[in-house]
């Protein structure tokens, strides 16, 4: 499997390139799967270019990204989307008032109030990656957690964004996750690192994502001009490291 990430925290500022809006979602959705990509993350935006949980948002974009594709779409449950604990977690519920809630959402385990907004994640029957990013305590608390055995993966994020350094710190993330309890591991890095450990990603036979989200930049240095031709790369990038 290998995710795209369609946008992130990314707004306007990163370029045109960047899809905001359900429209240009659905589109940049449609080429990355066209490309190869067989799953979708995406951060839902408000008519002003911000992150949010809300389900006014969260699901005219998902409406029209399903329209488009016919693979597994999940969203954010990132903190900065709502920063207050108790608002996250009643955000998350609300998603039941959906038509179809995300196929699954990332939730950042070292966040406040991840065990909660996991297990409405859980109620409402939408899959968890679990977030668990290096340079933070998330390998140990979900090590702990009685709720490991029951996400669909660990989303495995390389914080380093150097490109000399980004390898080793994610082979010691993976060493803090041993077994992660017996989860599926999808292993990724962001601007710098990006391309290394996608490559490593590929070597050690893990999933992967690559996207606008992670990085702007194709492997040579050269902007890329969509999450299509960020997929492409990646797949072929990842299918060498294989060899």
């Amino acid at each position: 499997m290998v995710q795209v990430c369609l946008n992130g925290t990314r707004g306007s500022a990163a370029g045109a390139v960047v899809p905001l809006t359900p429209s240009a979602l659905a589109e940049s959705a449609a080429e990355a799967v066209a490309a190869g990509a067989t799953d979708v993350h995406v951060h839902p935006k408000t008519p002003c270019g911000r992150d949010t949980l809300s389900p006014r948002v969260i699901g005219p974009a998902l409406e029209a990204i399903r329209a488009r594709v016919r693979v597994p779409v999940g969203v954010t449950t990132g903190a900065w989307a709502e920063p207050d604990t108790a608002a996250r977690l009643a955000r998350v519920r609300s998603w039941a008032e959906l038509p179809a809630p995300p196929d699954h959402a990332s939730v950042n385990w070292h966040e406040e109030g991840a065990e909660e907004i996991a297990a409405a994640l859980i109620d409402l029957g939408v899959g968890v990656e679990a977030g668990v990013w290096s340079g933070t305590d998330g390998a140990p608390r979900f090590a702990v957690s009685p709720l490991a055995g029951r996400v669909l993966r660990v989303l495995a994020e390389v914080t380093d964004t150097s490109e000399g350094t980004a390898e080793d710190s994610a082979r010691a993330l993976l060493d803090r996750l041993g077994p992660a309890r017996g989860r599926p591991v999808l292993l990724h890095g962001e601007d710098g690192g990006a391309w290394p450990v996608l490559r490593l990603a590929g070597r050690l036979g893990l999933t992967t994502r690559i996207g606008l989200e992670d990085t702007l930049v194709l492997p040579d240095g050269q902007p890329a001009l969509s999450n299509a031709e960020l997929v492409a790369a990646g797949l072929r990038q990842y299918r060498d490291a294989r060899r």
